[in-house]
């Protein structure tokens, strides 16, 4: 069952897709993870989280739930900065990766990375996600407060780096099911919970529409994520 704990770590949602094609790379034996790598992570925790992945579309129709963005510590390891329950944190990347497995047991994790024209920003953004550590989990996905969901961070952080222009952009948030365009009961049992209004068609950002940007090259894939036959052919 996917307790609303796990439910904030994943959320955050809207439909329009935007970006462009992209081809993995060859060579994936050669990779090597580097600071400012962006880890696009597939998680089956249950049906609220089967409703997020019902309202987002990934790099090649892929299920992607959470993001975050890589850095490393003091003695040199790689963490992952991320907005989960308890707020902005640095999670060891073993940790990350071994939350979720698909058949195989490996990580359903993908990997994106900027593209060359933008990274030169991505040592200021990762001191702008390293300053927000603490800041608490924005649970009403209100892009205008002091709080953060997963993608959210990803955005902001980008945003002050590249002097308040958007790297990402902001589509409208919908929590409407796709095939009957009614809102997923799973989300109006979240938001009654929480007493507030479900904020449909208010901006926000979400983990696939970012894989799908034409800012990024997805350029590894470290297991295979649901809903992804193309992803899953390369593999």
């Amino acid at each position: 069952m996917c307790s609303i704990k796990w439910a904030l770590l994943l959320l955050s949602v809207s439909l329009a897709p935007f970006g462009c094609n992209q081809n993995i790379s060859e060579g994936n034996r050669n990779f090597a993870l580097q600071p400012g790598d962006l880890l696009f992570q597939d998680s089956d925790l249950g049906p609220l989280c089967d409703a997020i992945e019902k309202v987002t579309t990934g790099f090649q129709g892929a299920n992607f739930s959470h993001v975050g963005i890589v850095a490393k510590d003091d003695s040199g390891n790689f963490v992952v900065i991320e907005a989960v329950s308890n707020g902005v944190v640095g999670t060891p990347l073993r940790t990350f990766l071994d939350r979720s497995s698909d058949a195989r047991g490996q990580p359903k994790v993908v990997v994106g990375r900027l593209k060359m024209p933008y990274r030169h920003l991505i040592r200021s953004a990762l001191k702008e996600a390293l300053s927000l550590k603490g800041k608490v989990y924005d649970e009403v996905f209100a892009i205008d407060n002091e709080a953060y969901y997963c993608s959210e961070l990803i955005y902001e952080i980008f945003l002050r780096a590249n002097g308040n222009n958007p790297v990402f952009n902001l589509q409208p948030m919908t929590f409407k099911d796709p095939d009957t365009g009614k809102i997923l009961a799973a989300w109006e049992d979240y938001f009654s919970k929480l007493g507030v209004s479900i904020p449909e068609g208010k901006p926000g950002v979400n983990p696939g529409g970012i894989s799908r940007s034409s800012v990024l090259s997805i350029i590894y894939v470290y297991g295979t994520p649901s809903r992804s036959p193309v992803i899953q052919k390369r593999l």
